[in-house]
C-alpha cells in the first residue's frame, strides 16, 4: 500500500466523505463546469439526455415493454379532498415540463417534444358497491395491471394516476410513470410536490413554490454540451483502462438456460439483516475508513466469486447524478449507473479485498460524470440480445430514503403489489433502516427459482455474519463456509422431499386399508 492509501485509509467515513467531495470540486473547478441554463422556448424540439436516449433505444427494439414502469400505489384512508388531489397534480404537471413530454424522431434522430400544457383529469373508479372480499381482490388486479400496461412514448402522458374509491373514507391511489421521464429521487421529489399542494389547495390556499429555474430539457442540452473535449477525454481513459479488454462475462449458475432474447419476468425476495450486524458492519467501516457501501460491494462480489469461481468480477450500481444544485428540486431521469470491476485473485483477505474495492470505487466515483450509454457505445462490446450491456447483476444501497406521502386528515400506507418485471439477471437494492439493513433481491424468474435465491441470500446473510467479526478471513476459507452451507441447505431440501413422499405414501396405505 502506497503512503497515499496508508493515509486515505486513516480516514475516519466523513472525512472520506469530505476528501471525495473536495477532489470531486477540483475536478469541477478544473474544467469550470458551467451552470446549467434555461434554453429558448422558441422551438418545443430538445435532444435527449444520454440516459433517455438507451431507454429509448430500447423501446424502439421491444415496443410495449413495461420493465421500465415505476409504480407507487398507496391506501389512503379518511377524509379526501378529491378536488384537491387532482389540482395537486395537475399544478405539478404544469410545474414540471418533463411531464409534458413525448418523444418523436426527426431525420433520424429520437427527439423531446414537451406540449406547453396538459389538462390533467384525476379519473375515480368507484368500488363501494362491492363486497370487502371483492373490493380487495379489484385493487390488486388493477394496481397489478396498471403497473403492467405499457407507455407509448410517442403519446402523453408518460405517467399515469387513478384513484380507485373503496368506501366513503377509503381509497387506492395508483400512481405509474415511465423511467425516461423519472427516476427514484424524482419520486421524493414528486410526493412532496403533491403533498404541499394540497395542505394548500384543500384550505383555498394559492401555491407555494416559486417557478423552476431550469427544466429536464435544459439539463439534457447543457449534458451534450458540456461533456466534450478534454472533459470527454479524461473520462473516457479511465473508463477504458478500467474495462479495456475483453470485459468477463459473469457465468452465475442458473435453474433454466438463457432464453435467446432478454426477458424481463422476474418476482423479489426479501432479505432482513438485524441491526446488531449493520452496528458491525458499521464498526468495520469505521476501523478501515470506508463506507458501507463499499463493504457490501466487497461482500457480494466476494459472493459471486464463491458462485462462479471467476476472479474477474464486475457488477453495476446506480449514482444519483445530481450535482448541481437546481437539478435537485427537478422530476426527471437524471440516475446514472457505474460499472464496478474489481480483481479478486491471489485469495486475499476480506480486509485486503476492502483496499481494493475502496480503491476502485472511488476512482469510479471521481469518473462518475461519463454516462453509462455514451460508455456503452465508446466501448462498443459485442451485443448480445439476451444480456445488458457491460453487466447483468447490480447493487444499490439507497442513501435517501424515498419520502411516504402525508397528506392532513389521511393515513397513508404502500399497497404491497407483486411486481413481475425485472431489468437485470440479479439486482440487490439495500436500504438503511433503524431496525438494520432491509434489502429486496430482484431476479429474472426464466433464469432463476425461487429456492435458488433464497439459498443466495441466505448464504450472503452468513458471509455478512462472518466477514464482521473476522474480517482477516482469506476469500478461500469464506467459500468453504458458502459451500457446506449449501451441501447443508441441499441436504435438508432431500430430507424434507423424502419426508414428503413417505407421509403421502402412509396416507395412500391408510385409505386403501379401510
Amino acid at each position: 500500500m502506497s503512503d497515499l492509501s496508508q493515509r486515505i485509509a486513516g480516514l475516519s467515513p466523513e472525512k472520506l466523505q469530505l476528501l471525495t467531495q473536495r477532489l470531486h470540486k477540483k475536478k469541477e473547478n478544473v474544467f469550470s463546469q458551467p451552470q446549467i441554463v434555461r434554453q429558448s422556448r422558441e422551438s418545443n424540439l430538445f435532444p435527449l439526455s444520454f440516459a433517455q436516449q438507451r431507454l429509448w433505444f430500447i423501446d424502439q427494439l421491444q415496443p410495449g415493454n413495461s420493465a421500465y414502469n415505476i409504480s407507487q400505489p398507496m391506501r389512503l384512508v379518511g377524509c379526501l379532498n378529491v378536488a384537491a388531489l387532482e389540482q395537486s397534480f395537475h399544478e405539478v404537471v404544469r410545474r414540471h415540463e418533463v411531464l409534458r413530454t413525448t418523444f418523436t424522431v426527426v431525420d433520424g434522430q429520437p427527439l423531446q417534444v414537451i406540449a406547453p400544457s396538459l389538462s390533467f383529469k384525476l379519473p375515480v373508479v368507484d368500488l363501494q358497491e362491492l363486497s370487502q372480499k371483492q373490493r380487495e381482490t379489484d385493487v390488486l388486479r388493477l394496481a397489478s395491471e396498471e403497473a403492467q400496461e405499457p407507455f407509448d412514448l410517442t403519446k402523453g402522458p408518460l405517467f399515469r394516476v387513478t384513484l380507485l374509491q373503496l368506501a366513503a373514507a377509503e381509497y387506492v391511489l395508483l400512481l405509474t410513470m415511465h423511467h425516461i421521464v423519472a427516476d427514484g429521487w424524482a419520486i421524493g421529489v414528486l410526493i412532496h410536490e403533491i403533498a404541499t399542494l394540497y395542505e394548500a389547495f384543500s384550505v383555498g390556499k394559492p401555491s407555494p413554490f416559486s417557478e423552476l429555474s431550469i427544466h429536464y430539457a435544459d439539463f439534457a442540452v447543457w449534458q451534450r454540451q458540456w461533456l466534450q473535449g478534454e472533459r470527454l477525454e479524461t473520462q473516457l481513459a479511465y473508463w477504458q483502462r478500467q474495462l479495456g479488454g475483453k470485459l468477463p462475462v459473469l457465468e452465475l449458475l442458473s435453474n433454466h438456460p438463457r432464453s435467446p432474447i432478454q426477458t424481463f419476468s422476474g418476482a423479489r425476495e426479501t432479505l432482513v439483516l438485524p441491526k446488531t450486524l449493520s452496528e458491525k458492519l458499521k464498526a468495520l467501516n469505521q476501523r478501515q475508513g470506508i463506507t458501507l457501501f463499499m463493504i457490501l460491494l466487497a461482500a457480494f462480489q466476494t459472493l459471486l466469486h464463491c458462485y462462479t469461481d471467476q476472479e474477474d468480477i464486475v457488477v453495476g450500481t446506480d449514482i444519483a447524478n445530481r450535482n448541481q444544485a437546481e437539478t435537485k428540486e427537478l422530476i426527471g431521469f437524471f440516475v446514472n449507473q457505474l460499472v464496478l470491476r474489481t480483481d479478486l485473485s491471489g485469495n486475499p483477505t476480506f480486509v485486503e479485498l476492502l483496499e481494493r474495492v475502496r480503491e476502485m470505487t472511488l476512482e469510479a466515483y471521481a469518473h462518475q460524470d461519463l454516462p453509462f450509454d455514451k460508455l456503452v457505445d465508446v466501448l462498443n462490446p459485442k451485443r448480445e440480445l439476451n444480456r445488458t450491456p457491460l453487466f447483468q447483476v447490480k447493487i444499490v444501497l439507497e442513501n435517501t430514503q424515498t419520502p411516504s406521502l402525508q397528506l392532513p386528515g389521511l393515513t397513508i400506507t404502500s399497497l404491497k403489489v407483486e411486481n413481475k418485471t425485472v431489468q437485470f439477471d440479479l439486482l440487490l437494492e439495500l436500504n438503511e433502516t433503524e431496525q438494520g439493513l432491509f434489502g429486496i433481491w430482484e431476479y429474472n424468474t426464466d433464469l432463476f427459482d425461487r429456492g435458488s435465491i433464497v439459498r443466495l441470500s441466505n448464504n450472503f446473510a452468513t458471509l455478512l455474519n462472518k466477514i464482521a467479526t473476522h474480517p482477516e478471513t482469506k476469500l478461500s476459507e469464506l467459500k468453504i463456509i458458502i459451500n457446506e452451507l449449501d451441501k447443508k441447505q441441499h441436504f435438508a431440501r432431500e430430507e424434507a422431499y423424502q419426508n414428503s413422499i413417505q407421509q403421502k405414501l402412509t396416507n395412500v396405505k391408510r385409505r386403501t386399508s379401510r
